[in-house]
């Protein structure tokens, strides 16, 4: 797409009149609401689903690059929101021993091939939270917010041709994006969405048995995102030159260990209360449909029609599309027999390795499975509390103090006992769809290591910038050695190994 059918592509959807739009959303969520009470959305068991986002570096020096739109096309992936961005779906499996194995084979086989197409062109793909060297020549500041105007529209220079994304910072609603990153020492003021761009991450996917259920699993899963956030932390620091002008020891202090949860916030909401953020109980699975028709519409989309199944409510699907919550239900499928309720779990940055990706993948498919059919009492912690622990493990990683009500219905603060109950109930999860126990330990042991040693992705690397500041090296210099130290251990392990192979290196 050239940049002025862009432009003029992103001008027919800001006419698009959003009274109609809205109320044809609405209209189709009676049908949907039909749907699940018919049984439409079920499915014999539990499958589980997988979204995987990249960043593009020059091989020799570790800078972001773009990615020919050609070669990602080639390679099978899916573009994302910037230029240096690329993203795998994983095709739904039944959760059990072959299902996950299948995920497994399918991310490391489109992966490696991904990686053999990439190479011959000086760019490697990076599995990380938050990319921090800028492209050669430029600074990360410029990439973010360089854009041109097309007869009155802004087009993000470094954005991909995602109408959607380039009609948000053209939209003049009532409910716009911020456009702004506001983490610990890092202010920083765009004309367009392109700042999200800094950041990636993994998605698990769970598709509940019965529609009906599904508020359940979703209630859960709101109590389980703290602990989670907390192992996956990756995304400490940001690109050096978005720091305010703060001495170095003061940044290291009051780093994040997941900025990537302010970035999508802060870049997104408009308001406090915005569109992503960490989502209320759920009471009925109708309730998660009427959710996503009252959340504020950014800008409405052309629906297009073709003979899917979920094309009968395409414009509640698009309004979905901008209902960012940190856990949200999902309701689509081609075909009537493959229509699916599901839960998607938004919180994880991406991850070292291949290996520890799906180890999220499969705790959180385990402890789906166990809490719910164990009535485990978790689920009466107050919701202030689950959301307290959200943002404490965003703030704080492995370090974080969170509450938590063990399985004898005791409240506690302590360590152990949450991630000892956190983890008994995720193999029991895997154990009730058949995994062995030797099964089990493969896929849960990558996060035991790192909450028995309360070391996460994002310590790791704090501790590696602290360790060379404290040894000379100004911040900037020591933030671009350790994202090279990352990325060089990634290469040797990033199919075959695991983050805990890192540990003394």
């Amino acid at each position: 797409m050239t940049e002025s059918d862009l432009a003029a592509a992103v001008k027919d959807a800001l006419g698009i009149d959003a009274a109609t739009f809205h109320r044809r959303a609405a209209e189709e969520a009676d049908v949907l609401i039909e749907g699940l009470a018919e049984g439409v959305f079920d499915n014999p068991q539990a499958i589980v689903g997988f979204e995987y986002e990249f960043y593009a570096v020059d091989e020799e020096t570790s800078a972001l690059r773009r990615v020919p739109r050609r070669l990602l096309e080639y390679i099978g992936f899916e573009k994302e929101l910037g230029l240096h961005n690329a993203e795998m779906s994983t095709s739904p499996q039944p959760l059990n021993a072959d299902g996950l194995l299948a995920q497994e084979a399918e991310i490391k086989s489109r992966l490696a091939t991904a990686l053999d197409c990439t190479r011959p062109e000086g760019i490697t793909l990076v599995s990380d939270g938050l990319w921090t060297i800028p492209p050669e020549g430029e600074t990360a500041k410029d990439y973010l917010t360089d854009y041109v105007e097309d007869g009155g529209i802004r087009i993000a220079t470094n954005m991909s041709d995602s109408v959607r994304y380039h009609a948000m910072a053209n939209a003049e609603g009532e409910t716009t994006p911020a456009q702004r990153i506001d983490a610990p020492n890092v202010s920083l003021v765009s004309e367009t969405v392109m700042l999200e761009s800094l950041i990636t991450s993994i998605q698990p996917h769970y598709q509940v048995p019965h529609a009906a259920d599904l508020p359940d699993y979703f209630n859960y899963a709101l109590r389980i995102a703290g602990p989670l956030l907390a192992m996956g932390a990756n995304s400490p620091f940001f690109p050096p030159d978005l720091y305010d002008e703060v001495s170095d020891e003061r940044i290291l202090d009051d780093a994040w260990m997941a900025n990537r949860i302010p970035v999508f916030e802060s870049v997104l909401n408009e308001s406090p209360e915005g569109k992503v953020r960490f989502p209320h109980d759920l009471s009925s699975v109708e309730e998660a449909a009427d959710r996503v028709v009252a959340d504020d519409t950014i800008v409405p989309m052309p629906a297009g029609t073709s003979d899917r199944f979920d094309d009968e409510f395409a414009h509640f699907r698009l309004k979905h599309g901008t209902y960012w919550r940190w856990v949200r239900p999902v309701f689509d499928g081609a075909s009537r027999s493959a229509a699916n309720a599901r839960i998607e779990f938004r919180p994880i940055g991406a991850q070292p390795t291949v290996r520890d990706s799906v180890a999220f993948l499969a705790i959180f498919a385990g402890l789906l499975e166990s809490l719910p059919r164990r009535e485990h009492p978790v689920v009466g912690l107050d919701w202030n509390d689950a959301r307290e622990n959200f943002y404490t493990a965003m703030r704080d990683g492995l370090a974080a103090d969170l509450s938590w009500i063990t399985t004898n219905g005791e409240e506690t603060t302590d360590y152990e006992t949450i991630y000892a109950d956190l983890f008994d109930h995720a193999r029991d999860g895997l154990k009730l769809r058949g995994l062995s126990d030797t099964e089990v330990e493969k896929y849960l042991w990558p996060l035991r290591h790192r909450a028995r040693h309360g070391r996460s992705p994002a310590e790791w690397r704090h501790a590696k910038v602290k360790e060379r500041v404290e040894n000379g090296e100004a911040l900037e210099t020591a933030i671009q050695e350790a994202q090279r130290e990352y990325i060089g251990h990634q290469r040797e392990t990033l199919l075959e190994g695991g983050f805990a192979d890192w540990d003394g290196r």
